[in-house]
């Protein structure tokens, strides 16, 4: 393979380019495509090199890590070894089909998401057989030259041919926040990452200016690989897996008692030793939701694939949720709140007249700067061509552009052989460098006067809602070479006016958001008359305004006082729009934030969801947790309501079954230690909890009432556990009717008994679930299909299975039809009973979340904690 040793000494950095070129056996016009494919098939793909060849030993290994399931397997294997041999088959087949029911449930849902993570492949710009060339990053090899521009995501590492004015945001290797400054030299040979300022790194990414790169190392030689699985540590747990991971702790806590007091209590009464260690281990299992990783898999897989389907890629699954909890969005305008195909409305002199020679000099910018393509350019080079003399000028160089500076400038010769400085940026940044202004054809000072008369020009057009740039020159003496020192002292031309009209149905958007709960804010760099006259003309309120100016005046805390009760924040530059992410955040919103630029990537990662477009640049694309295929704000509400559907169904899953389960497992375990026999056996139980599953995964189709996809949802472990012991008593409160039931009055046998409460057991938790699922009346909501199908067929089952000849494996006996009319009756008004309860626990619910969103106001939450 053509690549540079790691331990070659000296390292490349504090080597010649001329000299790497040599060893890579490379060139400057790249390398050819059959010696790509060479390297390629030598080196392997640019990638990490994440073996996903095993994914689906690994999806089906995790089934069996449980411990619960690992320590079934150890009591079936004691089982077998004091002559249990029947229980240990039962036991064994029914743990084995639990776990590949799991297993096919979430490697399907995995391979799904894979799938949707694909359609966003990475592109990188490489030089091929001397041309230019739009490559997937994984085809990249060493050897290969890389032109980069700002807002490049950098695929490997590599060391610098050429550059200009190239600054690199490097603070996912080094922490440092600011870019760091890259030219073509030699480094020290023991220099560390920080200081070497000839090489450029996988993983970074392009803040400003471009480059021709070198690629030395990829895949799993870079500097990130060095370090990638400690990044992917260091990313903070979402509030969704937290609550998870706290629902975990509950319930092995609550699994934890449970079991050493039956255990106890058994061997107490003299029960074999055996029995109750597989009575009781099947109790731990009745009431884990063990499903619940291949639920919520299969529920988020779904989610992202109803998603897709409506134009939004999910690349992190675990955002869905945060997406529906979502309560405030904040927003640039640009081609969300507007058209996003922006035209040129007019080229006007200094005094504000139509002017041909201000296009000229406009489109000579637009045409010859060879940075980052931008919609203002777009609309500049659609304006006809008006001068003849346009071809003739010839690019000399250029000062590219940055968001500090917020201009840009060509050098180019013009056909009498003058060479001039064209530079185009934001009205202020121009003027500031200006020292004259063309009047009536001829340079003047550029009094306060004549300052003002411009300033006033630009306010006016802002109000009207015109996006305004100025237009300067300087013809320049010396040869060159040119940097940014050299924008001083400069000619005012003229404006550029740009049209960007509201996007159509962009009120009815807003309104759509409104009603589901969440504050749209506008973020945007421009100024406060542009952002406000788009405010009023689309509905959204504009009385409170902050700017970028008064933002740098406040201290954090203030501005955390202050964000929530601003509509727009104008004139604002990169780095504030991730403070005023953050303040949001410290105040307890979940915040969502669309961006598609460079300068949106900090605040894309502070954002508790960050949504960007496909036509974004790369850094900002890789940032986001999910991907609009089209910029449309009504895309992203059909994705709140999948967020909120994805969310509302997992936790009905996690309500329904904890609920159910509970409450068996406490009416078994007092009947354990009451009756003279156990009052299920240990592969009755897993039977039941067997069979109760299967139409669990249907919960992931389930429709969701309008009312649940209203208001932003959150995870509330208070909420779950109060939910599990209300209708965990209801259900145990039947159960206890149910013993006495068979007891007293049908006077059954030992497995009578276990046979007829096998039944009521599973009869009631298949049934409760058409009723919790719901906060409304069960009649006035409908299941899905595939829920209705999966459960109907269930119940069939269990009706059949004492009469089938498997009931025998399960020590099942036939049931007359005085007691199964006798467990219906039962069960019927247990669900009447439940569906009562549900009402009163809503009600009570909703009034302890007002008193807490009291409280909340009053009280603002402490700053969450940065995401990776």
């Amino acid at each position: 393979m053509d690549t540079i040793s790691d331990h070659e000494t000296p390292p490349y950095w504090s080597l010649s380019a001329e000299t790497v070129l040599a060893e890579l056996h490379s060139s400057r016009d790249g390398l050819s495509t059959s010696e790509v494919a060479r390297r390629l098939k030598d080196s392997g793909p640019n990638s990490l090199g994440k073996d996903r060849s095993h994914s689906a030993i690994a999806a089906l290994a995790r089934q069996f890590r449980s411990p619960l399931v690992l320590i079934l397997i150890a009591a079936a294997a004691i089982s077998a070894l004091v002559g249990e041999g029947h229980e240990t088959l039962i036991i064994s087949i029914i743990v084995l089909a639990s776990c590949l029911l799991g297993f096919f449930q979430e490697y399907g849902a995995s391979q799904a998401a894979e799938k949707l993570k694909r359609r966003l492949s990475q592109k990188t710009v490489v030089l091929r057989d001397g041309a230019e060339s739009t490559i997937r990053v994984e085809e990249v090899v060493p050897g290969d030259i890389l032109h980069l521009s700002a807002g490049s995501l950098i695929p490997a590492d590599g060391i610098i041919l050429e550059a200009r004015d190239l600054n690199v945001s490097e603070a996912v290797l080094t922490g440092e926040t600011f870019p760091a400054m890259k030219t073509p030299g030699i480094a020290e040979a023991g220099a560390p990452l920080s200081r070497r300022s000839n090489v450029v790194f996988a993983g970074t990414s392009v803040r400003s200016g471009k480059a021709c790169v070198l690629t030395v190392k990829t895949g799993i030689h870079t500097e990130f690989a060095s370090i990638a699985e400690s990044l992917e540590r260091q990313v903070p747990e979402t509030e969704f897996s937290r609550g998870i991971r706290r629902f975990g702790l509950l319930m092995t806590e609550i699994m934890f008692v449970m079991v050493i007091l039956v255990f106890f209590a058994n061997a107490l009464l003299d029960r074999p030793l055996i029995d109750s260690i597989l009575f009781s281990l099947a109790l731990a299992v009745g009431l884990t939701p063990e499903l619940l990783p291949a639920i919520i898999s299969v529920t988020l897989a779904r989610g992202a694939r109803a998603m897709a389907a409506n134009g939004v890629i999910v690349r992190r699954l675990e955002a869905i949720e945060n997406l529906g909890s979502m309560d405030i969005l904040c927003t640039d305008k640009t081609g969300t709140l507007t058209e996003g195909v922006i035209h040129l409305d007019g080229c006007l002199d200094a005094g504000g007249q139509r002017s041909d020679e201000v296009l000229l000099l406009a489109r000579l910018n637009a045409t010859l700067q060879s940075g980052l393509t931008n919609p203002l350019d777009e609309a500049i080079l659609a304006a006809e061509e008006t001068d003849a003399r346009e071809q003739s000028f010839i690019k000399r160089d250029e000062i590219p552009y940055d968001f500090v500076r917020k201009r840009l400038s060509v050098i180019v010769a013009s056909p009498e052989g003058d060479i001039v400085l064209i530079c185009k940026g934001a009205v202020d940044g121009v003027l500031r460098i200006c020292s004259t202004i063309r009047d009536a054809g001829k340079e003047a000072r550029l009094d306060p006067e004549k300052r003002a008369a411009v300033e006033g020009k630009f306010q006016s057009w802002s109000q009207q809602g015109f996006r305004v740039l100025g237009l300067a020159t300087r013809r320049l003496a010396t040869p060159g070479p040119y940097a940014r020192t050299d924008e001083n002292g400069l000619c005012f031309e003229g404006f550029l006016l740009f049209l960007d009209p509201p996007k159509q149905g962009i009120q009815r958007c807003l309104s759509d958001l409104a009603r589901r709960g969440i504050m749209v804010k506008v973020i945007s760099g421009d100024n406060r008359y542009v952002a406000s006259h788009l405010a009023a003309a689309i509905g959204l309120s504009s009385d409170r305004i902050l700017t970028g100016a008064d933002l740098s005046k406040l201290s954090s805390q203030a501005l955390a006082a202050k964000a929530a009760h601003t509509d727009l924040f104008a004139e604002i530059d990169p780095n504030q729009k991730e403070s005023i992410v953050r303040a949001l955040r410290s105040r307890g919103h979940v915040v969502g934030y669309l961006g598609d630029g460079i300068n949106d990537a900090p605040a894309l990662h502070e954002a508790d969801i960050g949504i960007s477009v496909d036509s974004a640049v790369d850094v900002a694309r890789e940032a986001a947790d999910m991907v609009l295929l089209r910029r449309d704000l009504g895309v992203l509400v059909q994705g709140v309501d999948d967020g909120r559907t994805t969310f509302a169904n997992t936790m009905k899953y996690i309500s329904i079954t904890t609920s159910a389960n509970f409450g068996n497992m406490i009416s078994m375990a007092l009947a354990s230690v009451a009756l003279p026999f156990l009052p299920l056996l240990a592969q009755q139980v897993l039977l039941n909890n067997f069979l109760s599953d299967i139409p669990s995964f249907a919960i992931a189709t389930d429709n969701v009432d309008e009312e649940d996809r209203r208001r932003p949802r959150h995870w509330e472990i208070g909420s779950v556990r109060r939910f599990m012991v209300t209708f965990g008593l209801v259900s145990s409160l039947f159960d206890l009717l149910t013993f006495g039931f068979l007891i007293f009055l049908v006077g059954t046998g030992e497995r009578h008994f276990q046979t007829a409460w096998f039944l009521e057991s599973l009869l009631t938790e298949l049934l409760i679930v058409f009723i919790v699922r719901t906060r409304k009346r069960f009649w006035q909501s409908w299941p899905s299909r595939l829920l209705a199908a999966l459960s109907a067929l269930i119940i069939s089952v269990t009706f059949a299975l004492p009469f089938l000849p498997v009931a025998r494996w399960f020590d099942f006996v036939p049931l007359p039809l005085s007691t199964i009319r006798g467990i219906v009756s039962i069960s019927v008004m247990y669900l009447l009973s439940s569906e009562l309860a549900k009402h009163w626990f809503f009600r009570r619910e909703d009034q302890r979340r007002r008193t807490a969103g009291r409280k909340r106001r009053r009280s603002p939450r402490r700053l969450r904690p940065e995401r990776a």
